[in-house]
């Protein structure tokens, strides 16, 4: 990898340091970035879990409504409803049709929202006017919230069990108790249709990350992880997509894991094109890349959510991750990243407890 993207990467997050949180509740004061590789702050008598201090549903439009009032470069559209009604966008920086195109997916999954928060930030941020030279050579495409009635725990089916107790409450499911990212062969709920028909179908894009949450127990090396990565795995994507999707974590492990806060391994993913990393690349030849964060905002089992503490350096994560792939698309420099890495990258393991709920 170049040095200058490295170089790049590091302005932008300094700049971000100094542009402060979002005008929403969204950011508690992040954990001390020494605990906030996978050995930092658990639920585990360590934090209570809560989801106040998370944008609703209606706080995350108005925050987007008013971005797009203020940013030139920023268009939002809306793709589609929910099963519930609820609106669902899309957030574009487009300034050359000519240029190569991301995809920032989050919130597939209700109860994984920092991903969601993160990419909030990294909206604010394109708007600061110290990005232009990464949206002069990068189109960026965001859907945040994707599963927006999980996120706000407007759905069909009793969560009484969720441990987030005084708070609204997060699932992974969408209304109907259907997992969203087994949709994407079928399509037949909403919220997948909506992705499909207005914006995989409609925009020429070149990568995508799908950004989710996995339990608190997966370790590599010995040390539990901050995230997990993994490239399409199905033998039906074509080699050349799969070569750019590693290209794409070669990016993302040599800016978060070179931190000294985050630590990676590679993601235990199956073959299954009916999930987005999979079916995806298949159908459009995008290539792909998955992220799982660490720790989920709610969940029925007490061992997979994390408390509040660690929301700060999760949420830097993700901008870590959206900033830094953008800059290497943009300056081309992502056609040199080295991915041998992956030859040596262990695949991570759990710890007793396991995972509860995977990509």
């Amino acid at each position: 990898m170049h040095s200058k993207e490295v170089t790049r990467c590091e302005e932008i997050l300094e700049d971000l340091a100094v542009s402060g949180a979002l005008a929403l509740a969204v950011v508690a004061g992040p954990a001390p970035l020494a605990q906030a590789v996978g050995e930092g702050p658990n639920y585990d008598g360590n934090g209570q879990v809560t989801t106040s201090k998370l944008a609703t549903y209606d706080q995350m439009v108005s925050f987007l409504k008013d971005q797009d009032a203020k940013q030139q470069a920023m268009e939002l559209e809306v793709i589609g409803q929910t099963v519930k009604g609820r609106d669902l966008h899309l957030v574009k920086y487009i300034s050359d049709p000519d240029n190569p195109t991301i995809l920032y997916l989050t919130q597939q999954h209700g109860n994984e929202q920092l991903t969601t928060e993160g990419a909030l930030e990294f909206v604010k941020h394109l708007g600061t006017g110290k990005s232009g030279d990464i949206l002069s050579g990068v189109n960026i495409l965001i859907v945040p919230m994707l599963n927006a009635d999980g996120a706000m725990g407007d759905v069909n089916f009793p969560l009484d069990d969720y441990v987030a107790k005084g708070d609204r409450n997060l699932t992974r499911y969408n209304a109907e108790g259907v997992d969203l990212n087994r949709d994407h062969v079928a399509k037949v709920q909403p919220e997948t249709q909506a992705l499909h028909n207005n914006v995989m179908r409609k925009y020429d894009i070149d990568y995508m990350i799908d950004l989710h949450h996995q339990g608190t127990r997966s370790e590599r090396d010995g040390e539990l992880v901050s995230g997990s990565i993994l490239y399409p795995t199905t033998p039906n994507a074509d080699p050349a997509v799969v070569e750019r999707s590693k290209q794409l974590g070669a990016v993302v492990f040599d800016n978060v894991d070179s931190t000294g806060w985050g630590h990676l391994g590679k993601y235990q993913g199956g073959s299954a094109e009916t999930i987005s990393r999979n079916g995806i690349a298949v159908e459009y030849g995008i290539s792909t890349l998955l992220f799982e964060m660490r720790g989920m905002s709610d969940h029925y089992l007490d061992g997979y959510a994390l408390g509040l503490r660690s929301n700060g350096y999760l949420i830097k994560q993700t901008v870590t991750t959206l900033t830094s792939t953008a800059a290497a698309i943009a300056d081309g420099s992502i056609a040199d990243a080295d991915t041998s890495f992956w030859d040596g990258l262990a695949e991570q393991t759990s710890r007793p407890g396991g995972e509860a709920d995977d990509e």
